[in-house]
Parts: C-alpha cells; structure tokens; sequence
C-alpha cells in the first residue's frame, strides 16, 4: 500500500495556505512551517495554520478556513506532478502482480482530483482517505480497513514521514520509506524495513522483502 505525496513543489503548498491566512489579515507560512505542519491531514494542518497565527481557534473559523484551503488547494492541480520514476514504479508492480492500495490523510475529494490528473484514477485496488473512517494516520484503522478491501491478508506500506511509520507499526506491517518526502527526523530515526529515494529501487526491495526467509 502507499501514502499520497504526489510532487507539488513546497512554495505551492506554500501559496495555498498563505493565500487562506492572508485573507483573514495574517501573515503567510514560510516553507518550514508548511513542511512541519505536514503529514496529518488538511484538518489538522490548518488547525496548526490557526495556531500560528494566533487566529480564533473556534469550529466555524476552523471549517470556513478548511473549506477556502481545500477548494485553492484544487485549483492548485496544475502544479501538481509526480516523482520521477512514480509512474513506472507503480506499473512494474502492478505488471509483476502486486495489488495496489492508497492509504492517505487527505480527504476523498482532493485525493481522487489528484489521481485523476495524474492519470492514476485507475491505478488502486482501494482508496482509503483521511474522511473515509472517523479516525485518520498514524490510527492504524485505516490501513487495516484498506487491506480489508484489497481483501489482501497483508502487505508493506510505502510511505515518506514519521506518521507513515508509526501507522505501519501499529497495524504489523513492514514500512518502506522513501526519503525524499516530507520526514522531519533524520533517516535513521524512523523505523522501516528498508528505504529508497530512486523510484526505480521500489520494485525490487519488494521484491527481496517479499522472498521467502525474509526479515521484511
């Protein structure tokens, strides 16, 4: 299974979330607080976008200021593309077999927007989004519920950040990292079966993790 970390350039996030805080009259992110307010999901980053800047943190502000980041963050597809090799990546493994999954924090509509222009709306056996359960990463609810519907008995999760992670480990499976996302901690720090930053690496690490009498 894999996280959703289709390559849009950090001064685009940038521009969505700034676009949201300054017209309510406060400042934009710089491009470290858009990184480390990453990996939870839209929620969750705009609530940390609040606290920042010190703005009301009551549940209308919240919703109205999740609604405006989600509908720029669409308008935003076009600066959206994937990693080099993403693509190539995902289809040897689909040649070779492997049932694909999409496990992500971000909400259906944005995500299935993202697929969609990148050509990918076909690509996952199933689709699980940050508001497909009540619960979101690093709650292993999620991941489970879409191994249950690959109707898959187990699996990896390919991933790019220490929620990726720690969402593998409380559900039991083997976490690849790539480590070219949006990690804050050093590689060493975050715990996988093996990591890789070329694409073109994935299918075969699978591939040995998944050899009989591996520690993967």
């Amino acid at each position: 299974m894999f996280w959703l970390r289709a390559r849009r350039c950090s001064a685009a996030d940038r521009a969505v979330a700034s676009a949201v805080l300054e017209a309510e009259g406060a400042p934009g992110l710089d491009l470290a607080e858009v990184r480390a307010f990453m990996g939870n999901g839209a929620p969750v980053f705009v609530q940390r976008m609040i606290a920042a800047r010190g703005l009301s943190g009551d549940v209308a502000t919240h919703a109205r200021l999740l609604d405006g980041f989600l509908v720029r963050y669409d308008s935003a597809l076009g600066l959206t593309r994937l990693y080099p090799g993403a693509a190539e990546a995902l289809a040897t493994l689909s040649a070779a077999g492997h049932v694909l999954g999409l496990c992500t924090n971000k909400p259906e509509r944005p995500t299935r927007a993202v697929l969609a222009h990148l050509g990918l709306a076909e690509t996952f056996a199933a689709i699980v989004c940050g508001d497909t359960l009540p619960t979101r990463k690093p709650d292993p609810a999620p991941l489970r519920h879409c191994l249950a519907e690959m109707n898959a008995p187990g699996g990896f999760f390919v991933g790019d950040s220490e929620v990726d992670a720690e969402t593998a480990a409380r559900a039991g499976l083997p976490f690849v990292l790539h480590t070219g996302g949006y990690r804050r901690a050093p590689v060493s720090a975050i715990v996988h079966a093996a990591a890789f930053d070329d694409h073109a690496a994935l299918a075969p690490i699978l591939a040995l993790l998944a050899a009989p009498g591996s520690a993967g």
